[in-house]
């Protein structure tokens, strides 16, 4: 039987704490904005980590939600001999009531160049036309201030960041390109993704970074991390071949 734990707080994201399995709960944020969600899991996820107990085997922090791995035998019981999961979602439920949720000050900004338009960013002016603006004011609302890296997923190192100007909320392409070039910068639904590796993808792309966002050898093979922030700017293509850090990859 499925057993859920579902809560809410004013002015705060919504919460449910489900089972997925036998050693694997899931924490469902919800709420209107998609922002807070977001910032409440990853301030969950931190919380877990400073105090992992010794049932907890993995963390894996998504948008909205977070999935906490877990070993039954290391769940302590009581004299009531509860389920595992119940034991656990008792806890992190209290947990929850205390996560703060306010962007701390000492976030991490990372610059990202970004080389925008022609080839590095081949649909730049056609998502301009979906936005119902010129590109340059695609361009000026894309760097405008720093944005949120929201979560890293699908490959290693590549991040979704948002969320951007109401304005910046055009769909994904109709058809997905089989091949997208490391470094490319891709936009809909308010979001951006950067292309880490040379993958397909739906995305709409309107620029290029010369930046590797995933280098296994580097002592951080991740360029930015859930929870950074990041700044783009704009920079020529003569600057692209200047920094550029992937040369030889595919295009």
């Amino acid at each position: 039987m499925k057993r859920t734990l579902v809560a809410n707080r004013d002015e705060m994201p919504s919460w449910t704490i489900h089972p997925s399995g036998e050693r694997l709960l899931i924490v469902e944020l919800a709420g209107g904005d998609t922002v807070q969600a977001n910032r409440m899991a990853r301030a969950f996820a931190a919380r877990i980590v400073s105090s992992r107990p010794d049932y907890v085997t993995d963390i894996v922090p998504a948008l909205t939600t977070v999935g906490i791995h877990y070993d039954p035998a290391r769940v302590p019981r009581d004299a009531t001999r509860r389920m595992p999961f119940d034991t656990i979602r008792d806890a992190l439920g209290a947990l929850l009531q205390s996560v703060d949720i306010v962007q701390p000050a000492a976030t991490r900004i990372v610059e990202i160049p970004v080389c925008y338009g022609d080839e590095h960013g081949p649909d730049l002016d056609e998502a301009a036309c979906a936005c119902d603006l010129s590109s340059t004011e695609l361009i000026e609302r894309h760097s405008r201030a720093p944005v949120d890296v929201m979560m890293l997923g699908f490959a290693p190192g590549h991040p979704y960041i948002g969320l951007f100007d109401e304005t910046l909320s055009l769909p994904r392409r109709a058809t997905p390109r089989t091949t997208v070039p490391p470094g490319s910068i891709g936009l809909a639904n308010r979001q951006t993704v950067i292309y880490p590796l040379t993958l397909p993808g739906g995305w709409n792309l309107i620029g290029r970074t010369p930046l590797s966002l995933f280098a296994p050898a580097r002592a951080e093979p991740c360029l930015v991390q859930a929870g950074d922030q990041v700044r783009f700017v704009p920079i020529s293509a003569a600057q692209f071949d200047a920094l550029n850090e992937h040369p030889g990859a595919s295009q």
